[in-house]
């Protein structure tokens, strides 16, 4: 028969026993011992449609053998995915189009500083032209070569802040126009070019 201590000893362990596990349902209702540590499943760790990883795979993906990217309304980001367009010159391209409206065509692009007839070609095959340049969609009034202001010249297709600059120049060297194919000789501007311009230019007096 136990011995009145060891009785004694029993109850209070006992006693001890049920306060902790009170202590242990206040603390944590649910049943969890304090400072336990929960696994859940694991999560989705492929990156958002719009995160940084995902926008840097989506740029260096490679054009697909009949994939065409449309200058007159990709972003400066999708331009970039095309052969010698870095991210500043995409820039410039965006930047001209937002100011002047879509190029139309790779004449049309040409007028975007740093563009020139290599690139042309070499982009020939990878671009396309939903846009209609301003100039042609007016439809109308032709530009006066004896008139026209710098910013009026850049409407024409073809025609940048240079060549615009080198008309101007010409204009004020050599006089007047007398006739649109004075044009040819203007510095940067061929026959080649002067054939895509004629129907958008006229000769009128300078007065």
């Amino acid at each position: 028969m136990p011995a009145p201590d060891d009785r004694r000893a029993a109850l209070l362990l006992l006693a001890i026993a049920a306060l902790g596990l009170g202590v242990r349902l206040i603390v944590s209702p649910s049943g969890d011992a304090p400072g336990a540590v929960l696994f859940g499943a694991g999560s989705d760790t492929r990156p958002a449609a719009d995160s940084v990883a995902a926008r840097a795979a989506r740029l260096a993906r490679p054009l697909g053998p009949n994939e065409r990217i449309d200058v007159d309304v990709a972003e400066a980001e999708e331009l970039t995915r095309l052969p010698r367009i870095g991210p500043a010159l995409a820039g410039r391209i965006v930047d001209d189009r937002e100011r002047r409206g879509p190029f139309g065509s790779l004449d049309g692009l040409d007028r975007v500083s740093g563009v020139g007839p290599a690139l042309l070609e070499t982009l020939a095959r990878h671009v396309t032209f939903s846009g209609t340049p301003r100039r042609a969609e007016a439809g109308g009034g032709l530009i006066s070569l004896n008139r026209a202001t710098p910013a009026e010249l850049e409407t024409l297709p073809g025609i940048g802040p240079a060549k615009a600059r080198a008309i101007i120049e010409d204009r004020a060297r050599n006089g007047p126009f007398r006739r649109v194919e004075d044009l040819i000789k203007v510095k940067g501007v061929g026959e080649k070019m002067f054939e895509k311009l004629r129907p958008y230019v006229r000769v009128t007096s300078a007065s």
